[in-house]
């Protein structure tokens, strides 16, 4: 596990989260540290889905990385694979 983290929250703030918190039966610092996560999930697949944007444009304005795609074809799904 990571380095401990030190948050300030002013008190209406960490009382709404200790409630949700005690509501799913765990304790404030379970709670932040499983937000933080599911946040920092969906960070890093915006940041794929950006760049997965950026490489459709470049490929789409491009003749050469046209001609790259379609001679290495679209990759077939795992499960496909078997």
């Amino acid at each position: 596990m990571g380095a401990p983290v030190s948050v300030r929250l002013d008190e209406a703030v960490q009382s709404t989260l200790e409630g949700a918190a005690r509501e799913r039966g765990i304790g404030l610092s379970t709670y932040l540290r499983d937000l933080a996560t599911a946040e920092a999930k969906r960070v890093r697949r915006e940041k794929i889905r950006a760049e997965t944007q950026r490489v459709a444009a470049y490929i789409a304005r491009s003749p050469e990385a046209q001609a790259f795609c379609e001679a290495w074809g679209t990759p077939a799904p795992i499960h496909d694979r078997e």
